[in-house]
């Protein structure tokens, strides 16, 4: 089973910037499609963005212009590099490995423990 380990999250105040990372497990993580999730306290957990193994990528809407994941096969890593940051932003983010690379498309992996970020003044 593969696994994920997100790191790279903090506390900053808005209009910052955080890069996020994702380590993966396994040897065939070149091949995955894989997203980065978030989930805010009381609500449920979203989809922010996904990049295919050819590296086309797809974002929310609310992140979109803002926000751009990237992958580094090499090194089994995905990464979210987040700019222009703002409190709706605040967050536990996750990454996961998805099913296809449609907007809809499931993860299926396992859950890591995510990391916690943090947009206040």
């Amino acid at each position: 089973q593969v696994q994920f380990v997100e790191s790279g999250g903090g506390l900053v105040q808005p209009g910052g910037s955080l890069r996020l990372s994702c380590a993966a497990s396994g040897s065939i993580f070149s091949l995955y499609v894989m997203g980065w999730y978030r989930q805010a306290p009381g609500k449920q957990r979203e989809l922010v963005a996904g990049i295919t193994s050819g590296g086309t990528t797809i974002y929310a809407n609310s992140v979109k212009g803002r926000f751009t994941i990237s992958r580094d096969n090499a090194k089994n890593t995905v990464y979210l590099q987040m700019n222009s940051l703002k409190p709706e932003d605040t967050a536990v983010y996750y990454c996961n490995r998805r099913a296809g690379a449609q907007w809809s498309s499931a993860a299926i992996g396992s859950w890591g423990q995510g990391t916690q970020v943090t947009v206040s003044s």
